[in-house]
């Protein structure tokens, strides 16, 4: 199995992304509801921060609750909320004890009250810490966001406070939702599905994909530290040639 003794930390992804898909699959597999696995996937989340922050990463992203995922059967969705209170009141001292500081993204206004409430406690009270930033991405829809930052770009057009012209990626970036992240570096995709699921289409344009056949609940430090090796195997020359690189 792979340690994080092989990483060579300095070639780290500054910004992991990671879709964690597979839950109801795995509980399905042994014979359980879906919210089972998504019990278990709580679990994993904890794992892998705590495994991240021993890396080094700087920015871990999770997505953790799609804008599509609104449509899933509502004994379903009002676990997942439930869940997300209940564990964010579980893991503030796994935040402090990391330095861990919390952050979101996505429409988190359409939250139940509770978890909103909640989220912006923990935000509150992890603010100061200065290690790991882990963004959940809560109701979290990219075409939305491109929606939302097309449609404020437009009003200050209107209103004269920017001209067309001056409209460049800049602008852009500092009207979405992740306009104090980084560009993605890495993202990873648990349980066999070669999708992207509409997340950080702006963010991971030169993003290395890394697809993985292995559940969430299943998904270890070992596959972690296997992901980032690969990242570290690849060559990243954002349109450049190798011998422009060398």
């Amino acid at each position: 199995m792979n340690t994080i003794e092989e990483i060579n930390d300095q070639n780290l992804p500054r910004h992991l992304a990671i879709i964690m898909d597979g839950n109801g699959r795995w509980a399905k597999q042994k014979g359980k509801l879906r919210v089972f696995g998504h019990e278990n996937g709580v679990s994993t989340v904890r794992k892998t921060v705590e495994s991240s922050v021993r890396i080094g990463i700087e920015y871990l992203t999770l997505y953790t609750f799609s804008t599509e995922n609104w449509k899933r059967p509502k004994f379903e969705v009002d676990t997942l909320m439930k869940l997300l209170v209940s564990s964010l009141k579980k893991e503030l001292k796994t935040f402090d004890k990391n330095n861990v500081r919390l952050n979101t993204i996505g429409d988190i206004e359409s939250l139940p009250p509770r978890a909103y409430k909640e989220l912006i406690e923990v935000m509150e009270k992890t603010k100061m810490n200065t290690g790991m930033t882990l963004t959940l991405a809560l109701s979290y829809g990219a075409r939305e966001e491109l929606k939302n930052a097309v449609q404020q770009i437009a009003v200050k057009v209107k209103n004269n406070i920017i001209s067309p012209e001056s409209i460049d990626e800049t602008i852009i970036n500092t009207h979405l939702y992740t306009h104090d992240l980084p560009d993605v570096d890495l993202l990873i995709r648990t349980s066999g599905e070669h999708r992207i699921s509409n997340f950080l289409l702006w963010q991971i344009a030169y993003a290395e994909l890394y697809f993985i056949d292995v559940f969430w609940p299943d998904f270890r430090e070992h596959h972690l530290v296997g992901a980032i090796l690969d990242y570290q195997n690849r060559e990243r020359r954002f349109g450049k040639t190798s011998e422009q690189l060398n």
